[in-house]
């Protein structure tokens, strides 16, 4: 993880843990600060305020750049809201990750910053959050550990794309992205059948 310069890690996780919190990568001549926090509600207490934490690490990213997006890793909405409000205005975007269920709320809030509270997952789509739906119901039932194994099937891409004024660092549109794709096994045998 500290040899991958594109790989960020929760940026309120203690300093001594091996990557990086924010990276700046540029494209087309343009800077893009990436920030990745992690939430504590339900998640890891142990980690450091996400919200001021972020107030530290947006101060250093403004210095070099004006677009900044957050990637807040968080199980409960009201905190993922709470933080979007927090930054409203101060970042470009602020995604949620982690529940691997995207959700339908994205808006432009009003000083300017994108939102979604879960941006959902890439994966296998037949799955509970992309694992074998055998296995989660086990746990659940069981309450005993297991190492999850992927899901077969349909695939599925959830995404936003956001549209930045470069100018500004302010988001002026955000279009939620949810696409379903046959698997290749799937799409080949329902052929076969129709042609018999």
């Amino acid at each position: 993880i500290d040899s991958c310069a594109k790989i960020v890690r929760p940026a309120n996780y203690p300093r001594n843990v091996p990557g990086k919190g924010r990276i700046i990568i540029e494209k087309n001549g343009i800077k893009i600060g990436i920030l990745n926090l992690i939430g504590r509600i339900y998640m890891d207490p142990a980690s450091d305020c996400p919200f001021l934490t972020a107030d530290r690490e947006i101060s250093y990213l403004r210095q070099q750049c004006r677009v900044i997006v957050v990637d807040f890793h968080a199980e409960a909405t009201s905190e993922k809201i709470a933080l979007a409000h927090y930054l409203d205005g101060r970042v470009s975007a602020v995604l949620g990750t982690h529940t691997h269920v995207q959700t339908a709320d994205e808006k432009i809030m009003d000083e300017g910053t994108a939102y979604i509270t879960d941006v959902g997952m890439t994966g296998p789509s037949e799955g509970i959050i992309g694992v074998d739906r055998k296995q989660i119901m086990s746990k659940f039932i069981t309450g005993l550990p297991y190492r999850f194994k992927p899901a077969g099937g349909n695939t599925c891409l959830n995404a936003v794309l956001i549209t930045i004024d470069e100018k500004t660092g302010k988001a002026t549109n955000i279009l939620r992205i949810s696409e379903n794709y046959r698997s290749v096994e799937n799409s080949f045998l329902t052929e076969d059948t129709n042609n018999l």
